[in-house]
C-alpha cells in the first residue's frame, strides 16, 4: 500500500522499494485538509510575527494597536475559527504521517526511514526557530513524534478511544481552570508577576530592539524561542493525544472520507454547536475594554477549551463538501496541501521579511499592523499560496523543500519533475 506524509505530502512506495511515488497515489482528503490547516496556521501565527511574544503571554500589558472595530472583528475572526483549530488538526494529520510512513512497528525498514524524517525535521525546526522565527513547531512535533510513533501498530479503536479521552480530560481540565478563574477576586490573578512579568516599559524595549536592526533581532528571536520551546515541552501530552486521534480516525476511515455520510453530519452539528457559542461569547469578550473583567464570566475560554470538536466539525464539513458534489471548491486546497513544508516556511520567510528581516521594511511593532490590518497580510499570502502551489506542482512533483527534505530522508537525489523516475 502506497504510504503518504501528512506533513509533506510524501507518498511513499511499498517496502520493497521506500522511495516517493507518483502523486496519482496521493489521498486527496489528506491533501485537502493539510492545505487548509497550513492557511489557518498562518491567521493565528500573524500577531507573533508582527509583535513581541510577550502580548501573548502578558495579560496585563494593554495591546499597543487601537481597540477599534476592525481590530476587534481582527482578533475575532482569528480566536473563534482558527486558533487551536488550525493546529489541531495539523497534529492530526501529523499523526497520520506517522503511520503512512513507519508503516507498523515490526516494519524495520520503513521505521528507519520514520527515524530519519524526524531526526531531519528536527534539524529544520532548529534552523527555522532560531534563524527566522521562534514560533516554530516543526521541532516539537520532531520529538512528540518520537513517542507517539511507539503507538502506530495499535488498533483504530485503541487509537482513537486514547486520543479521544485524552483531548476531552485536558479540555474539562482546561474549562475547569478558567471557570475557577472567573470565581478569584478581581486583580487576584495578576498578583503575582515574578520574573516572567510584562511591563509596558519591557514591552516598548523588546519593539525597540526588533526595530533597531538584525543583530538585535535575532537575539530576541533567540530568546523567545529558548522560551516557547522550553514551554512546549508541557505540550507533549496535548501534541501527542491529538496525533493518536489523527492516526486512529484515518485507520478508521474518518480522514480519508470513507466513514458514513452521518457520522460527518453528527460531528458537523456537535463541533458547530461549539463554534456558535464559542462565537458568542468571544464577541462580548473581545469588544471588552481591556482590563475590564470578563463580560462572558469565563465562558468564552470554557468554550474555546474543546477546540479539537470544532476541528472535526471542519473536517466533516470538507469531506461533505467533497462528497456531495463541491471537490471544484475544496480541490484548491490540495495543491496547497502537497506543499505544506514548503507554504509553511515560505509563509515564515514573507512575514518576517514584512516585519523584522534586514532587508523588510521593519513594520514589527507598529500600531498600524493590529489584527485587523494583519488580515491584508495574510489574505495576500493565502493567495500567492493558492495560486503558486498548482503552477509549481503543474511542472514538479512535490515542492522545493518537499524534495530537499527527501533526499536528506533517502540519503540520495529524488527525482522532482513529473514523470521522472
Amino acid at each position: 500500500m502506497a504510504a503518504t506524509d501528512a506533513l509533506t505530502g510524501e507518498t511513499t512506495a511499498p517496502v520493497a522499494r521506500l522511495a516517493p511515488v507518483a502523486p496519482a497515489d496521493r489521498i486527496f482528503t489528506l491533501d485537502m485538509l493539510r492545505g487548509f490547516a497550513i492557511l489557518g496556521i498562518l491567521a493565528v501565527n500573524a500577531v507573533a510575527f508582527a509583535w513581541p511574544m510577550e502580548l501573548q503571554t502578558g495579560a496585563d500589558v494593554a495591546p499597543p494597536w487601537p481597540h477599534d472595530q476592525a481590530n476587534i472583528l481582527g482578533h475575532w475572526v482569528t480566536e473563534v475559527f482558527f486558533h487551536n483549530k488550525a493546529r489541531s488538526l495539523f497534529s492530526m494529520l501529523f499523526g497520520v504521517s506517522i503511520f503512512l510512513i513507519g508503516g507498523e512497528r515490526r516494519d524495520e525498514a520503513r521505521g528507519a526511514l520514520l527515524w530519519r524524517r524526524l531526526l531531519w525535521l528536527a534539524v529544520f525546526g532548529l534552523i527555522h526557530g532560531a534563524a527566522f522565527w521562534y514560533g516554530d513547531i516543526l521541532l516539537h512535533y520532531a520529538y512528540t513524534g518520537v513517542l507517539v510513533m511507539l503507538a502506530r501498530s495499535w488498533s483504530a479503536k485503541r487509537l482513537i478511544w486514547t486520543g479521544a479521552l485524552l483531548n476531552l480530560l485536558f479540555g474539562l481540565l482546561s474549562a475547569a481552570a478558567f471557570a475557577a478563574q472567573a470565581f478569584m477576586p478581581e486583580g487576584a490573578a495578576a498578583a503575582g508577576g515574578g520574573p516572567f512579568a510584562v511591563t509596558p516599559e519591557s514591552l516598548a524595549a523588546t519593539i525597540q530592539a526588533y526595530q533597531s536592526g538584525w543583530p538585535a533581532a535575532l537575539i530576541e528571536n533567540l530568546k523567545a524561542e529558548a522560551i516557547l520551546q522550553a514551554m512546549s515541552i508541557t505540550l507533549i501530552p496535548i501534541t501527542g493525544a491529538l496525533m493518536l486521534l489523527g492516526m486512529g480516525l484515518f485507520k478508521a476511515g474518518f480522514l480519508s472520507g470513507r466513514s458514513p455520510t452521518w457520522v460527518y453530519v453528527l460531528l458537523l452539528l456537535i463541533g458547530g454547536a461549539n463554534l456558535a457559542a464559542l462565537g458568542w461569547y468571544e464577541w462580548f469578550k473581545a469588544a471588552a475594554p481591556h482590563g475590564a473583567p470578563d463580560p462572558t464570566g469565563g465562558m468564552a475560554d470554557i468554550a474555546a477549551s474543546f477546540a479539537p470538536l470544532i476541528t472535526l466539525a471542519y473536517v466533516s464539513l470538507l469531506i461533505l463538501m467533497t462528497r456531495f458534489g463541491l471537490r471544484v471548491v475544496t480541490g484548491v486546497l490540495a495543491p496547497v496541501g502537497r506543499m505544506a513544508f514548503t507554504n509553511y516556511l515560505t509563509q515564515t520567510l514573507i512575514m518576517t521579511t514584512l516585519f523584522y528581516m534586514p532587508w523588510g521594511p521593519h513594520w514589527f511593532g507598529d500600531p498600524a499592523w493590529g489584527p485587523g490590518q494583519l488580515w491584508l497580510a495574510v489574505g495576500g499570502v493565502w493567495i500567492a499560496q493558492l495560486i503558486w502551489s498548482p503552477i509549481w506542482l503543474s511542472v514538479f512533483s512535490m515542492g522545493p523543500l518537499e524534495w530537499l527534505w527527501r533526499c536528506l530522508i533517502y540519503g540520495r537525489l529524488v527525482p522532482i519533475r513529473r514523470g521522472e523516475g
